[in-house]
């Protein structure tokens, strides 16, 4: 045997070797993930039934139920956050690649950046701060009494229930121009807006009749006699913090890919620059825009921390983005450590469903990304 073929089985040796090597290290990665989709298999499969997906959470220690409130509450959460998230973090984008001086950039990048490694339970604290503690609600009903000494009103509900109000000199009054307590006439139909302090107690912002205007507002935020500043819309804030920062990041990424001779032809033909962003450049970047918000979504899904601060949890059907909602996180959180068999089983099933959820938002990552770094024949 020479010399030459010698060096040549030596070199397919340490082809192959390196090749053992990688495939290797590659199935040490995929194991982990591997053995964790066993588990919730072998765990939570047998749990997975119409009933887990439709019904209403037992009382504790009872068995049955399901997680469907949960479920459904998960999908409004990543509803909300991706209406909060999406389109602040993609006109970010476009303004750090089409807009823009390289000091502000920088550094508008750089704390984004700083931001993508917030641990999420920081952002659930903010939510807390800016949402719950001083959310506003109003209540709606009838004027019943109006006490001029003690600067109080009595306001009750179409429920029946009645509320006294402290009227100060900070509260604004709006029926019709009165700026007076005394002006507010006993029978009159009105909206009492109020506010939380940090210390649980409330104070009185408002008092307006009930115009058009007002009945609209609280029609669509709907919010409805409730002090409780744990809700929907919280919840879908702090996801949507954490969702802002990254949708920024990935835009702009797939916006500087577009080759640069796009966006001259479009401006020798005369289009002006923000018609040539609308309809040039961020056309051909959709694909990779859509793969940054699955992204982002993916990485939200699962959060647990914020939610403990802002959406709470519940164990009936969100009929009003104002209430607590269920979602999938908090729900295996509460039964995983709950000292219930069929809980913990429940548990299982739960995450099987979130890691199936997240798969789902994988496979469409893939999905739009595919062919994207192809190139043109």
């Amino acid at each position: 045997m020479t010399v030459s073929s010698k060096n040549h089985a030596y070199r397919k040796f340490k082809s192959l070797a390196m090749n053992v090597v990688c495939i290797a290290c590659a199935l040490l990665v995929i194991l982990p993930l591997a053995l964790i989709l066993f588990y919730l298999i072998q765990k939570g499969a047998s749990s997975l039934n119409w009933a887990f997906f439709t019904g209403l959470p037992k009382s504790a220690g009872s068995t049955g139920g399901g997680m469907g409130n949960a479920i459904v509450g998960t999908l409004e959460l990543l509803l909300l956050a991706s209406i909060i998230g999406v389109p602040v973090g993609v006109l970010g984008g476009v303004y750090l690649a089409e807009y823009g001086g390289e000091r502000l950039n920088g550094w508008i990048r750089f704390w984004a950046d700083v931001l993508n490694g917030v641990p999420s339970i920081v952002w659930g604290m903010v939510a807390w701060a800016l949402i719950v503690v001083p959310m506003a609600a109003p209540f709606r009903g009838t004027i019943k009494s109006v006490n001029a000494a003690e600067s109080s009103i009595t306001v009750q509900s179409s429920a029946g229930d009645t509320q006294d109000f402290t009227v100060d000199s900070k509260t604004r009054l709006k029926f019709k121009g009165a700026t007076q307590l005394s002006s507010l006439p006993v029978g009159a139909d009105v909206v009492v807006w109020f506010e939380r302090k940090g210390d649980g107690s409330t104070v009185t912002d408002s008092v307006s009749e009930t115009g058009l205007w007002n009945l609209f507002t609280a029609k669509i935020i709907k919010l409805h006699n409730a002090f409780s500043g744990f809700s929907a819309l919280a919840g879908g804030l702090a996801l949507g913090f954490i969702m802002i920062p990254l949708v920024l990041r990935t835009t702009e990424e797939v916006l500087v890919l577009v080759p640069r001779s796009y966006r001259e032809a479009a401006l020798a033909l005369g289009l002006a620059q923000w018609k040539t962003i609308v309809r040039i450049v961020l056309p051909t970047a959709l694909r990779g825009i859509i793969t940054g918000v699955l992204l982002a979504m993916g990485r939200v899904a699962g959060e647990t921390a914020p939610l403990l601060f802002t959406a709470f949890g519940n164990s009936n059907w969100n009929h009003h983005l104002s209430e607590p909602i269920a979602a999938l996180p908090l729900q295996i959180f509460s039964y995983a450590i709950a000292p219930y068999d069929d809980w913990n089983r429940q548990a299982w099933a739960g995450a099987l469903v979130l890691v199936a959820l997240t798969f789902l938002l994988s496979a469409g990552v893939r999905f739009f990304s595919r062919g994207r770094f192809q190139k043109n024949t």
